[in-house]
């Protein structure tokens, strides 16, 4: 059987699909007939088996784009409970975020060493030869942080945040969330905004890492910011990977449409920068609270060392424990909203 008899022999059973979909969409589980549901069931089946087979003969992208979202919205259809909008927030941060940052690993190890490269040259070039900060950081910014760590924290920060932590949970929020924002977003720029903007904050971050140390005001720097640096650094990472990832839809589409693309890239994109977002609001909370404690600093190590753990765990094998309904290949976006059903049957026409 040639690809055009295949679409012309099934074509009537995924109309069908859309046609009930679209009609139990609209109304609510309660209403729903048992035969709707046989009905539902059965083209559910032989749509699954007709995607299997579209990917093992490699009959197209545009096909089996088709009828993997027309799979999407039936598996979602059968299976759908009462919105729970509390219980998927959770779900997608404890198992879908990890699961997805490892499906695109690719992109977030790429941003991670266009941070982390350009920090450890500048921290040891800085280090070396203080002159060299003053051309890789503005002064002002140098002589703020020699400032701020010029003394042990649990003498002087501690006091000095005692009594407006709030507030600067708010602040440490709004600073790191918009530095993570725009790394997401410059990815509109074909990623090259993304790349610079990595680039820039490893070198910033990296030379004033290296004048404190020179300074003498080494220990006190890294004994507040090892904690909270677990997920704030991770998440500028994983901000970072989702504007590359907007930027690779943009620069190569493959088969797709540029579009297309953007939207199938994009998607993935936003849950990571949604994500990321979550990482940074946990270390704004740990910078506010935890970090400038009156604490002896081998005791703020050891939580440091204990979090970046943490982080890693989560990372690497938080989400293991799914069931994986795209284990197989069969099923690649389950989650695809059912409201998509219209772009499914726009698609059919240019099968």
């Amino acid at each position: 059987m040639n690809r055009e008899r295949f679409i012309k022999q099934r074509r009537t059973d995924w109309q069908q699909m859309e046609t009930l979909l679209a009609s139990l969409q609209r109304s609510r589980l309660g209403k729903w007939t048992g035969r709707d549901v046989t009905r539902l069931s059965k083209l559910y089946r032989s749509v699954c088996y007709d995607l299997s087979l579209v990917q093992s003969r490699e009959w197209g992208v545009r096909l089996e784009q088709y009828l993997n979202d027309l799979v999407a919205q039936g598996h979602n259809c059968l299976y759908r409970a009462p919105p729970r909008s509390l219980d998927t927030a959770l779900t997608f941060l404890s198992d879908g975020f990890p699961a997805l940052l490892r499906k695109r690993k690719n992109f977030f190890f790429v941003a991670l060493a266009l941070f982390a490269i350009p920090f450890l040259v500048s921290f040891w070039l800085t280090k070396s030869d203080q002159a060299t900060a003053e051309w890789l950081v503005d002064k002002t910014a140098m002589e703020h942080s020699r400032e701020s760590y010029s003394k042990a924290f649990y003498n002087s920060i501690d006091a000095r945040y005692a009594d407006e932590r709030s507030r600067m949970v708010g602040f440490y929020v709004q600073n790191n969330i918009g530095i993570a924002f725009q790394c997401f977003a410059f990815g509109v720029t074909f990623g090259i905004g993304t790349v610079v903007k990595l680039l820039f904050n490893g070198i910033a971050l990296g030379a004033i890492s290296g004048y404190l140390v020179s300074e003498g005001l080494g220990d006190n720097f890294f004994s507040f910011a090892i904690s909270h640096g677990s997920f704030e650094l991770t998440a500028i990472a994983v901000a970072g990977a989702a504007g590359l990832l907007v930027g690779w839809g943009m620069v190569h589409p493959g088969e797709l449409s540029r579009a297309e693309s953007l939207r199938v890239h994009g998607l993935d994109a936003i849950k990571l920068a949604s994500g990321s977002g979550f990482m940074l609001a946990i270390a704004a909370l740990i910078e506010a609270y935890f970090s400038p404690m009156a604490i002896p600093h081998a005791v703020k190590y050891v939580v440091g060392t204990m979090l970046w753990l943490i982080v890693f765990l989560y990372l690497g094998f938080g989400g293991r424990g799914m069931v994986e309904l795209a284990r197989s290949g069969k099923i690649q976006r389950a989650t695809t909203k059912t409201s998509g059903i219209s772009s499914v049957g726009a698609r059919q026409q240019t099968l």
